[in-house]
């Protein structure tokens, strides 16, 4: 890679007249994030413990393991959003501490569990929240399409002007991703971006993912549904108590001992008679259910 003459900083790291500078569209496989050894503790308790992952452009990465094994906690580590008690989250190919908030802001867009706003803004409003970071960089028509597109894939172009705080769960929950799809950052961290999702908007959603990844993103998400991360993520990381038990393709890695051994629950896992995907579901007593 050429860098400016009279410097040997990385491009990523140099800025223009003060202003940060957007990456450049990452190569695919390059690792966007990474944790090594990573340790963080929450007020007295360790809740994660010498973990290590990688997170690579083209890909979706699932995190997913019982309650609080760690799976949220490891998402805002990687998004800087926490800082680590020992071992090192880099983004980007720095350390997260090196990088400016504008600069993070660029290359990495997070969606929390839950969004609440306390005043009276408007489904696009909210959307258009997600191109703040691109104000000195970025052309108004830019910010148009962005916006635009953002809110027609997750399907809340029909109530754009309605109150964010009048919309149901489920519709708040697609205005908080068509703001983060917004953002076009190459790095999407997704915290339970299903959880208050129907049975359509579920599926929705693992679409844009894998659509975000074949565009060249990372996507990083957290899901309790083993069949949604079975069927849509390249890659698993399977957490318990604060640690990574697996990491791998789901074919390779949700296997019923270890499933049954980390969610402390029999299940059964079997190739889809149509497909071959991977189906896991909890062991259940045979017959129909008894009154």
């Amino acid at each position: 890679m050429n860098r400016p003459l009279g410097t040997n900083r990385p491009l990523g790291s140099i800025r223009l007249r003060g202003r940060p500078v957007p990456p450049a569209a990452p190569e695919p496989g390059e690792v966007l994030a990474e944790a090594e050894g990573l340790s963080v503790r929450l007020g007295a308790r360790e809740v994660l413990a010498d973990v290590g992952v990688r997170v690579r452009a083209g890909e979706v990465l699932a995190l997913v393991g019982p309650n609080g094994a760690g799976k949220s906690t490891l998402l805002s580590a990687l998004a800087a959003d926490l800082p680590p008690a020992a071992g090192s989250v880099r983004i980007h190919g720095r350390p997260a501490s090196d990088w400016s908030a504008p600069e993070l802001a660029l290359r990495r867009a997070v969606l929390p569990q839950s969004a609440s706003l306390s005043f009276p803004f408007t489904v696009e409003e909210v959307v258009r929240m997600g191109r703040a970071p691109w104000t000195a960089a970025a052309r108004s028509d830019e910010d148009e399409a962005a916006v635009a597109g953002a809110m027609a894939v997750t399907e809340v172009t029909g109530f754009a002007a309605r109150p964010f705080s009048a919309l149901s769960g489920g519709e708040r929950a697609r205005v908080a991703l068509a703001r983060v799809l917004a953002q076009h950052a190459p790095l999407l961290l997704l915290d339970e971006p299903t959880a208050a999702l129907d049975l359509r908007h579920q599926e929705l959603v693992l679409r844009l993912c894998r659509a975000r990844a074949r565009a060249g993103d990372a996507v990083v998400v957290v899901l309790h549904d083993l069949g949604l991360a079975a069927a849509h993520a390249h890659r698993v990381a399977v957490l318990r108590a604060g640690r990574v038990a697996a990491d791998g393709p789901p074919a390779e890695v949700f296997t019923e001992r270890l499933l049954s051994e980390v969610y402390e629950q029999p299940v059964e896992v079997f190739p889809h008679p149509r497909t071959g995907a991977v189906l896991v579901l909890p062991r259940r007593p045979s017959g129909p259910a008894r009154h």
